[in-house]
């Protein structure tokens, strides 16, 4: 359904002006066809990237197939339509934090009811409440920092007020999840590809960090305190 780029940058700046069309057209034959051809491929190859980067496996359908569909109906029904791009932000950006956040929830939720149904045991941070810490509690670095990209995603609106600290957040967090294919390290780097990802200006983004450093070492002093993190 739809032609598909013939690159590996399947949500291009064609897929940008063709969701702005759609939003302004009113015929529903033209806004199918629009659809169709420009925007549903993009939507497609995003909900498959994010469930397998972000590892969302908790699900109530039987094939992954069926989740990236649930996704894309709920960006065509849902969302789409409120895309404002005088807004500043990206319809790659923006599209892409609705659906992380969309299904950090899903999968949270799906995995509870697992959880209640008995169907596997498997380690949640929940278990730095217990008293009694077994050596298997023990969580890497990694799977800490994992943990802590989804809670981020989880609590975005509380953390910042304003959309354009939403969106800095967002590629902060973006490149703690893509850390390992990184091939830059030094700080004034980061800051120079943050900021071209953003475009925004060097205080906010010492802002937003500050915030999520913050709460990076506060949320793994906790852990580290109880013994519950491997020591690196």
């Amino acid at each position: 359904m739809g032609r598909k780029p013939t690159n590996n940058n399947y949500f291009t700046q064609d897929t940008e002006d063709a969701i702005v069309l759609y939003n302004s057209l009113t015929d529903p034959d033209l806004r199918a066809k629009i659809f169709s051809e420009r925007i549903y491929f993009p939507f497609y190859k995003l909900a498959e990237n994010i469930i397998h980067t972000f590892k969302f496996y908790y699900t109530d359908v039987d094939d992954i197939e069926d989740l990236k569909h649930k996704i894309i109906t709920l960006l065509l029904d849902e969302k789409i339509d409120k895309f404002d791009p005088t807004k500043g932000a990206k319809a790659y950006s923006y599209f892409g934090t609705i659906v992380k956040r969309w299904l950090i929830n899903y999968n949270n939720k799906n995995y509870k009811n697992l959880k209640k149904r008995g169907s596997f045991e498997e380690y949640e941070i929940e278990t730095i409440e217990q008293e009694d810490i077994k050596d298997e509690n023990i969580i890497t670095l990694a799977e800490f920092i994992d943990s802590f990209v989804q809670e981020c995603y989880l609590e975005l609106d509380e953390m910042f007020e304003k959309d354009s600290d939403k969106k800095i957040a967002d590629a902060i967090l973006n490149i703690f999840q893509a850390r390992t294919d990184l091939e830059i390290f030094r700080k004034k780097a980061l800051y120079i590809y943050i900021r071209e990802m953003t475009d925004c200006k060097t205080p906010h983004l010492t802002y937003v960090i500050s915030i999520l450093k913050n709460k990076f070492y506060s949320d793994y002093s906790k852990l580290f305190d109880k013994g519950l993190i491997e020591a690196r």
